[in-house]
């Protein structure tokens, strides 16, 4: 029988095979220690590897990151934790004008095996300084890796993969999906870095979705088969290196294709992803790539304008059907 975990727990358990596994990674954080962190994401770690090793920080996400960069330089592997993904913005010198470039500045005679956990995405009312998704600011970054797990099986093993790279690696994990339950292998596993994975085939349109879109994306091609519609879904995992070959491969046997976020559209991934396509693939397309993304405003803390706000099953039912009539 499968073992069912949720999303957070997979989180949890990821960190804690790591540790046992390797003496020189460690977690530091606000709250990651006796509180469990504000997700509960290092509940009860502090209890088996004690303070040394589970480290409540201040409250300066500017420390955490130069804590991050020099430990990792003397030889340590970091997990650090950003409780918001907006606190980011707090240690953007140190994040992209250090950690992301310290080894091509040192030629290579260094590594950097840091990983950055964030927690992204609106859902919760969390209002506009708590519920960004500020993702393609990082992939602007040139030597950060940058993952966006959609499930609880992705959870485990891309977090696995990035502590195991010797480069650093921003996880953003969706604080609307950590209750999300799946399919959790209970030994230790990797999901290859840069490799993307085709969740659902179909043969009219092909979506790619990134992070909790995923799942939304899903439930879209679900709705859209009454209408007698197949859509191909594509989860890049990591979106930086992104995985254009398994994109491109789709959209040329589809045809169309819609890419999807939770982030503002304007100057999202994706552009980026749509770009790609019309450049690599265009002789390929019945129609132009339709993007879906959210509106270019702040994320609204109301819960009635925050559902509104984010992209949904209906929004990217109704972004493929508009790509179908444009053929």
């Amino acid at each position: 029988m499968t073992r069912t975990l949720s999303y957070v727990h997979a989180i949890c358990e990821a960190q804690a095979q790591l540790m046992r596994s390797d003496e020189r990674v460690f977690i530091a954080g606000e709250d990651v220690g006796a509180y469990g962190g504000v997700f509960g994401a290092t509940r009860g770690l502090i209890d088996e590897f004690g303070s040394k090793r589970v480290v409540d920080t201040p409250i300066s996400e500017q420390a955490i990151m130069g804590l991050a960069i020099g430990s990792a330089a003397a030889g340590l592997r970091p997990i650090v934790e950003v409780m918001f993904m907006d606190f980011i913005a707090v240690c953007m010198d140190p994040l992209v004008n250090q950690l992301a470039k310290l080894r091509y500045m040192f030629g290579g005679t260094i590594e950097l095996p840091v990983v950055v956990r964030t927690l992204a995405g609106a859902g919760i009312a969390q209002a506009a300084q708590h519920s960004q998704s500020l993702e393609a600011w990082l992939c602007h970054t040139p030597g950060l890796k940058v993952v966006m797990p959609s499930n609880p099986h992705d959870a485990k093993g891309l977090l696995i993969a990035a502590v195991r790279s010797n480069d650093p690696v921003v996880v953003i994990e969706n604080k609307v999906s950590l209750g999300m339950t799946g399919p959790v292998p209970e030994e230790m596993y990797e999901v290859p870095l840069g490799q993307a994975r085709v969740v659902k085939p179909g043969t009219d349109c092909t979506v790619v979705a990134t992070g909790r879109m995923v799942n939304e994306a899903v439930e879209a091609a679900e709705m859209l088969e009454a209408a007698n519609v197949s859509i191909e879904v594509i989860d890049p995992r990591t979106l930086s290196p992104l995985d254009m070959d398994t994109i491109l491969t789709s959209v040329k046997k589809t045809s169309r294709a819609v890419v999807v976020h939770e982030a503002v559209r304007f100057a999202g991934l994706g552009a980026e992803i749509a770009a790609d396509v019309s450049e690599r693939a265009f002789d390929h397309l019945d129609a132009p790539v339709g993007r879906v993304g959210a509106p270019f405003a702040p994320v609204p803390f109301s819960p009635v304008l925050e559902r509104a706000y984010v992209p949904n099953a209906a929004t990217i039912s109704e972004a493929v059907k508009a790509t179908l009539v444009g053929a």
